[in-house]
């Protein structure tokens, strides 16, 4: 099934971390932000590394969280085929165009939620912007390979950039 970003980036002339997705679910797509399934850990490991609670389902202070924290928030994709939220079935894929983001704000790293994101960053996006990007592990509960623990341990390095 053809899916089209139904949302925009989230970002500001301050954003110095770039993280992207894949493709939004289909409950981020209905919820009309990203990561909006309640059992993704992203909302979970995300404010976690900045010691504050978990910000599951409140899509007003998720984006106070990232405008907060310098955190830019897009998707790989702008559209392909999918089934559900499968990144395994994505077929005929269109890349967002990076530089919308690089060109707007001071992005000093971008980060791929997962080894799929990754390498479609890789394919397409990397040709376009010339910027590397680091795969972490996906936060999605299909990756229940990896505990929340390592999660926090992987995701650290968000954190660390911030930091400086």
């Amino acid at each position: 099934m053809l899916v089209t970003h139904s949302f925009g980036p989230w970002f500001d002339g301050q954003s110095r971390v770039l993280i992207l997705g894949t493709m939004p679910s289909p409950k981020s797509r209905e919820a009309g932000f990203y990561y909006a399934h309640p059992q993704n850990r992203f909302w979970k490991v995300l404010p976690m590394l900045f010691d504050e609670p978990a910000l599951v389902g409140d899509i007003l202070a998720q984006q106070a969280f990232l405008t907060r924290h310098q955190i830019a928030l897009w998707d790989v994709l702008d559209s392909c085929d999918i089934e559900g939220a499968s990144d395994a079935s994505i077929r005929n894929p269109v890349p967002n165009d990076m530089n919308r983001i690089l060109h707007a704000a001071p992005i000093q790293a971008i980060f791929c939620t997962g080894q799929k994101a990754g390498a479609l960053y890789k394919k397409y996006c990397l040709p376009q912007c010339g910027v590397p990007a680091q795969v972490l592990p996906s936060t999605s509960p299909a990756n229940c390979a990896v505990k929340l623990e390592g999660l926090l341990e992987r995701y650290a390095v968000i954190r660390q950039i911030l930091e400086k």
